[in-house]
């Protein structure tokens, strides 16, 4: 039995073409428990269980995963947690466990992410218990961009290094979009990730090489930093003028990227061989 756990929150329109790629993909026996929330309670028919859970997305499917272990599900048992806008495009099962007790995406293109992604993560039953699974943030990691961060899945990554235990990590096997690393991403060719269904697409990475571009203004000052009146003059008009270009692109990127998504979620709902044409 495969217990898929998903949240979709204040938009029910990546519940019909999940669910239809999730039958296309999974085996005849799988459930899928949701946490929707303000979502219409109609929807509720077409799922095994739903809920209105509080607290995060990793609190919710910390909670999902719980719900289910609790329901008398058997240790052997597969978990498939996998965000509302992603869904497999290929077919599923403990092959792709890989010998390992977890498999999941790892977002290497972001700046260089290191954790497992709870954007689609397949482990047992059993393992998630054993090693009480957590989805939330805290444990941090160094990135690429230099200093380290957080984010969810982080506390997963710490149990799992901690306790020294090897995972599969699904990578990203299509072209990186230009307007955003973390979008429309097919993952280790079997899962999909359309990103940012649920808000409007701003990343995380996205921000952060705005945000240093800006910072990187002031140091192409001409004026010396010690001239006092000058060169303050100079490195804040630097650092006000990349602001604004900053936030015109994020803007125009985010806009871009908007387009795009829907055009994409448009093939989705007709076309289930839409991702030929994200290869």
């Amino acid at each position: 039995m495969i217990h898929v756990l998903t949240v979709h929150f204040m938009d029910d329109r990546w519940i019909g073409p999940q669910l239809r790629f999730l039958k296309r993909n999974l085996p005849a026996e799988h459930q899928v428990w949701g946490c929707l929330n303000g979502i219409d309670p109609a929807w509720s028919d077409v799922f095994h269980a739903t809920f209105d859970l509080e607290g995060k997305h990793a609190d919710k499917l910390n909670e999902l995963a719980r719900i289910v272990a609790a329901s008398g599900a058997a240790r052997d048992d597969l978990l498939l947690f996998i965000d509302g806008d992603a869904f497999p495009i290929a077919p599923v099962g403990p092959e792709l466990l890989g010998g390992t007790p977890l498999a999941a995406v790892r977002q290497d293109e972001c700046n260089g992410d290191r954790q497992p992604h709870p954007c689609f993560c397949l482990t047992t039953v059993g393992f998630w218990t054993d090693i009480e699974g957590d989805w939330r943030e805290g444990y941090r990691w160094e990135v690429e961009m230099g200093g380290t961060m957080t984010d969810v899945g982080g506390n997963l990554l710490g149990i799992l290094e901690s306790k020294g235990i090897e995972w599969r990590p699904l990578l990203r096997s299509n072209h990186i979009p230009e307007e955003d690393p973390m979008l429309f991403g097919i993952y280790a060719d079997v899962v999909y990730h359309h990103g940012a269904g649920f808000r409007v697409p701003k990343s995380r990475q996205m921000l952060l090489k705005s945000r240093q571009d800006v910072l990187w203004a002031a140091s192409e000052s001409r004026v010396p930093a010690w001239v006092p009146v000058v060169g303050r003059l100079e490195r804040s008009a630097r650092f006000r003028i990349a602001d604004y270009r900053r936030r015109t692109q994020v803007t125009q990127l985010a806009n871009q990227a908007r387009d795009v998504g829907e055009h994409v979620f448009r093939q989705i709902l007709t076309d289930d061989e839409f991702f030929h044409e994200l290869a």
